[in-house]
């Protein structure tokens, strides 16, 4: 069983800031890659920030690249996601997501968390 347990959502006005952090846990042999998508009401889920374990190689939508900063904690399977200058159009549900394998002789498996509300106010 793996859950990854969201928090740092709420209401901000734009051009202010928010901290997301994503923490990981259960039957974990290795993670591949963390990070977060988000869906707006009425839009498709989509990619906002991804980052690998090993490398820190990240990816960043292009509408966030300047703004938002992702951050891990190998040890501690933990991914942030560091949201400044924000816009109204970043309102959205963020989804924590992680490729992960549970069992050394298993396949890699994507989860999904909960989910937490962003809004931004203009």
């Amino acid at each position: 069983q793996v859950q990854l347990v969201e928090s740092g959502g709420g209401l901000v006005q734009a051009g202010g800031s928010l901290r997301l952090s994503c923490a990981a846990s259960g039957s974990i042999f290795r993670v591949n890659t963390m990070g977060w998508y988000r869906q707006a009401p009425g839009k498709q889920r989509e990619l906002v920030a991804t980052t690998m374990s090993s490398g820190g190689i990240a990816n960043y939508a292009d509408s966030v690249k300047g703004r938002f900063t992702i951050s891990k904690d190998n040890a501690k399977n933990t991914v942030w996601l560091d949201m400044n200058n924000l816009e109204p159009e970043d309102t959205a549900v963020y989804y924590c997501n992680s490729v992960l394998r549970t069992q050394m002789w298993s396949y890699d498996a994507s989860y999904w968390g909960q989910g937490t509300q962003v809004t931004v106010s203009s």
